[in-house]
């Protein structure tokens, strides 16, 4: 696989997102033993870059990653992410980038992941509560101690970048970015190239949709939280799969599937981006990772560019109140 460099770190160019593994989206067919063996696969076919965070189980999916590098750790950039577990009580789905909720967090995250180490350690969502540069200070600390190499910050604004890069290099921006999410293009990107910062994009897949796979919103299980997702929605689901159709389109004239379609044109937006697409089945997780040998025409890149906006938000209400837009 081609190597790229997020700011100092170097990645495969297509990561595994692990958040899955755990159930995030419906909790039919969770098999670990296959989740296990499709991270296994990932480093077997060049994938560095393995994604994770406390809140995913929450903490099983660490768990469960731990287990999966035990003996190939050093075959992994190992990132996590903290911030949506406040440990001193609140619990779960409460924002906490206290310095003591940091060095909790972090402390878990070692001992769930079986490591002494995590290679690139996330604020999971900003916290308006703690001054960036409050946060930063203490993320500099544990590097300075190796508990972390590298961290990063999942989608903040360019303000809070800039003052987050200011006080220690921000090695990462983790944040949606796919054919259906380019709110990053206007501002947030040219600024990370700027400073020297990488993108990770996760959902670069549009939550499955763009695989083409999803036909109508009766495909998704009873308890999948996609069903909640605007895109998914009855009223916006008619326009997004038209959009999809024409991905397919391409595919079909590129002798490819729509999901490597999609990454294709993803890692054609430059070589400071990493998409990490999440799967928990070896066969999704081989037909993601052929990406990275798909060269898309001029002309077809041209097309995927010009694809439309899709109908809806890209996440629900509550959530998108947690990302700085």
């Amino acid at each position: 696989m081609k190597h790229i460099k997020l700011g100092t770190l170097d990645v495969g160019r297509i990561g595994l997102g692990a958040m899955t593994m755990a159930g995030a989206y419906d909790r039919t067919d969770l098999d670990e033993a296959e989740a296990i063996r499709t991270i296994h696969r990932a480093l077997d076919l060049g994938a560095t870059l393995v994604d994770t965070a406390e809140i995913y189980g929450p903490f099983h999916n660490e768990e469960l990653v731990g287990r999966a590098i035990k003996d190939r750790r050093e075959q992994v950039v190992l990132a996590t992410k903290f911030g949506m577990v406040s440990h001193a009580g609140a619990g779960p789905w409460n924002l906490d980038s206290s310095p003591a909720n940091i060095r909790t967090a972090v402390a878990g995250s070692l001992a769930r992941l079986g490591t002494d180490h995590i290679d690139l350690y996330y604020q999971h969502r900003v916290d308006p509560k703690v001054p960036i540069e409050e946060v930063v200070g203490t993320l500099a600390e544990l590097v300075a101690e190796g508990k972390i190499r590298h961290y990063g910050l999942s989608e903040a604004g360019p303000d809070t970048i800039r003052r987050a890069h200011a006080v220690h290099p921000v090695t990462a921006l983790q944040s949606e970015y796919s054919l259906f999410t380019r709110d990053q293009e206007p501002v947030i990107l040219p600024l990370l190239r700027e400073l020297g910062i990488g993108f990770v994009a996760y959902s670069p897949l549009g939550r499955g949709f763009l695989t083409g796979a999803i036909r109508s919103p009766q495909d998704l299980a009873a308890d999948d939280s996609r069903s909640a997702n605007p895109r998914f929605l009855e009223e916006n689901f008619a326009h997004n799969l038209r959009l999809v159709e024409q991905v397919e389109a391409v595919a079909a004239e590129a002798g490819v599937t729509p999901a490597q379609v999609a990454l294709a044109w993803l890692l054609a937006q430059g070589s400071d981006i990493a998409p990490i697409p999440g799967t928990r089945r070896v066969s999704r997780l081989e037909e993601n990772l052929a990406a990275d040998a798909v060269e898309l025409t001029d002309a077809q890149i041209a097309a995927l560019t010009g694809l439309g906006e899709p109908a809806g938000a890209h996440h629900t209400a509550a959530q998108m109140e947690m990302i700085e837009r």
